[in-house]
């Protein structure tokens, strides 16, 4: 029989889940990356919501929460798991979850449950791809030098973050973007920073990364601003970063893309990402 188990401690919810995540590290590197930052000390506002449902003793499945942002499910055999995470997501959240993402088939089915338990609506909001790089195709014929970023540049990425999440994800929340280059200027420069690529005495794109797994690390955001567009700025800032984790032990680097860009996923697999699995994420929104 499936049960669920609910844990408010970081490492004993790592500890419970780690054999079944990292079965599938590629497609679970954004719990395991927030697994390893919670094991560090919470940065969220509100406490996380971590689960896992087990049958006969065994991990089946894993939901994530950091609040106020959506629920995160892992891979799942089947959909039997999601009633029982709707169930247990509506008794300690009610109705506002913001969204939910995970497996397509699988977040498809557990927005579709979350909207006949509440009534609220549900949305696709964005379709995406996981990627996973294990050796880097060099990017020729691209000018200027990548330097990591520092207290000096602080303003910048500030502002290159704000831009990014309004163009990524249409949000614009000045504290959230503050909050996000304070952690990667101040993080252990193994498990968190930005990068920068400068050309002709100025910084032309951005690259972060993020989530340490037991093999791998996450690129992203990764922003090159408008005017710069077009150069291969973004291309070779991806690739040196993703061979600076490389060269330091990692033996992946991943990454999320929205497929409703192809010339972003065709980029990256020049650089030597290679897809892994989709994904879906799902807005909740008011009925009126």
């Amino acid at each position: 029989m499936m049960q669920l188990a609910r844990f408010n401690d970081a490492a004993e919810f790592y500890g419970c889940a780690q054999t079944f995540l990292l079965a599938q590290e590629a497609e679970h590197n954004l719990m395991l990356g927030l697994c390893a930052a919670l094991r560090q000390g919470n940065v969220y506002q509100q406490p996380p919501y971590l689960a896992v449902v087990e049958d006969a003793g065994e991990v089946i499945a894993v939901a994530m929460r950091t609040p106020p942002y959506r629920l995160i499910l892992s891979e799942m055999a089947d959909t039997r798991p999601l009633q029982v995470i709707v169930d247990d997501v509506y008794s300690v959240f009610g109705d506002e979850l913001v969204g939910a993402v995970g497996p397509k088939d699988l977040s498809k089915t557990f927005a579709e449950r979350w909207s006949s338990l509440t009534g609220k609506p549900h949305r696709l909001n964005m379709a995406q791809r996981i990627y996973r790089l294990e050796q880097v195709r060099p990017i020729s014929g691209v000018s200027g030098e990548l330097r990591r970023a520092s207290e000096a540049d602080r303003d910048l990425l500030v502002r290159w973050e704000i831009a990014f999440e309004r163009e990524a994800i249409g949000d614009d929340d000045h504290e959230q973007a503050e909050r996000m280059i304070e952690l990667a200027l101040s993080a252990d420069p193994a498990t968190r920073g930005r990068f920068l690529w400068w050309d002709g005495g100025q910084a032309v794109s951005m690259v972060g990364y993020t989530g340490p797994t037991p093999n791998g690390m996450r690129i992203g955001p990764v922003y090159t601003p408008p005017g710069q567009r077009g150069r291969g700025y973004g291309s070779v800032c991806t690739a040196a970063v993703s061979q600076w984790l490389l060269d330091r032990g990692r033996r992946f680097v991943f990454l999320y893309t929205d497929l409703s860009n192809p010339t972003s996923n065709h980029i990256y697999q020049n650089i030597g990402y290679e897809p892994v699995s989709d994904v879906d994420e799902y807005r909740f929104e008011d009925g009126g």
